[in-house]
C-alpha cells in the first residue's frame, strides 16, 4: 500500500512538472561588430524575424506545445558588448512568436565597440544556456562575418566550458560587390575557421549565407535543420 501511495503521489505531481518542460533552449547570437554596417545590421535582424515567420519554421516551433522551445536573442561585437534583444521566452503559441517578430523589427542598434569578440560572445551564450539546464537539449547559434580579433580566442576556451551544449554557426560571406572573384575564397576560409574553433558537439553544423542579402534564407535553412533534428530525436525515443 505504501508503494502504491508513493506511485500515486508521483502521478499527481506530473502536471506541475509538465508545465516546466522544454524540449530545446535555443540562444541566437548576432554579429554587430564594426564590419557590419547599418544596412547589413537591418538585413540580419529583419532576416531573423522573417525566418521565424516562415510557415514551415513556425509549424516546427509549435509542434510540441506541451514542451515548447525557449528562445533568447542577443547581439555581440567587442568583448564587453553583448546586448540582450530577447530574454528567455517559451514559444508556446503563435501570438508569442508574432510578438517576438514585431519586437525584432522594431529593434535599433545599440552603441558598441567595433572589434570582434567572438570568444566572449560564445561564453556569453553559454552562460545563458546554463540557466536552462532542464531543457532536453541546449543549442547556441553564432552568426558571424569575421574572425575574432579581441578578447579570448575561441581556440583557447576549454571544451569543458561548453559541456552539454551544442554550438552551431551561420557564417556570413562578403557581399559580391565588395570582394568580386575572391568571394568564394573568403567564404571558404571563414567557414574553415568557424569549423575549427567555433562548432562544438557531435551534432553541430555550419550554415553559410552568401552575403547579408542571403541571411534570411540561410537562417531558415539552419532553423529547420536544428529544430527538425530535435523532433526526429524525440520521435525515435
Amino acid at each position: 500500500m505504501k508503494r502504491l501511495a508513493f506511485l500515486l503521489s508521483l502521478v499527481m505531481a506530473l502536471p506541475a512538472f509538465g508545465q516546466e518542460r522544454c524540449r530545446q533552449a535555443l540562444a541566437l547570437g548576432l554579429d554587430v561588430s564594426g564590419s557590419v554596417d547599418s544596412r547589413e545590421y537591418r538585413m540580419q535582424i529583419d532576416g531573423l524575424a522573417a525566418a521565424l515567420s516562415d510557415p514551415e519554421v513556425m509549424d516546427i516551433l509549435l509542434a510540441m506545445p506541451a514542451a515548447p522551445i525557449r528562445l533568447a536573442v542577443y547581439e555581440w561585437s567587442g568583448p564587453q558588448d553583448q546586448v540582450m534583444l530577447l530574454p528567455w521566452t517559451a514559444l508556446s503559441d503563435q501570438k508569442t512568436i508574432n510578438d517576438i517578430i514585431a519586437r525584432l523589427k522594431s529593434t535599433q542598434r545599440s552603441p558598441a565597440e567595433q572589434s570582434t569578440g567572438l570568444g566572449r560572445a560564445m561564453l556569453f551564450g553559454t552562460a545563458l544556456l546554463e540557466r536552462q539546464s532542464e531543457c532536453w537539449t541546449r543549442t547556441l547559434d553564432i552568426s558571424g562575418d569575421g574572425k575574432s580579433n579581441n578578447g579570448p580566442h575561441p581556440k583557447d576556451i576549454e571544451d569543458a566550458q561548453f559541456y552539454g551544449i551544442s554550438i552551431n554557426a551561420l557564417v556570413i560571406g562578403a557581399d559580391s560587390l565588395d570582394h568580386g572573384d575572391d568571394r568564394q575564397d573568403q567564404i571558404g576560409e571563414l567557414s574553415s575557421y568557424f569549423r575549427a574553433y567555433v562548432l562544438h558537439g557531435p551534432t553541430s553544423f555550419l550554415e553559410v549565407a552568401l552575403g547579408f542579402e542571403d541571411y534570411e534564407r540561410a537562417m531558415i535553412r539552419k532553423l529547420k535543420r536544428e529544430l527538425e533534428g530535435m523532433m526526429l530525436t524525440q520521435d525515435s525515443q
